[in-house]
């Protein structure tokens, strides 16, 4: 057996990705209150994270991940704004 695991596992890792942002998309259409759906653009981001991280497994660059670490911050801090402007009604104090 010469071939590597690696080509098989970076599918794998594609579909089950794609699965979840399936499902994250499903519960952001579907979700019945408002912090359902700030949890699935949440996840869907999380997930979009993993996507990248993967093309840059397969890829090999590092490139990739400095931006799936970028998004991470990004994300947060709209994940964070969100939640207070649902909880109070206004962002800024």
């Amino acid at each position: 057996m010469t071939g590597s695991i690696l080509p098989w596992a970076l599918g794998f890792a594609l579909a089950c990705v794609s699965l979840a942002m399936l499902l994250s998309l499903f519960r952001l259409l579907r979700g019945p209150t408002l912090g359902d759906r700030i949890l699935s653009v949440d996840t869907l981001t999380i997930n979009v994270i993993a996507l990248i991280v993967v093309f840059g497994v397969a890829e090999a660059t590092q490139t990739y991940f400095e931006a799936a670490l970028l998004l991470a911050m990004v994300a947060f801090v709209g994940t964070v704004a969100y939640c207070k402007f649902l909880l109070r009604g206004d962002i800024v104090e």
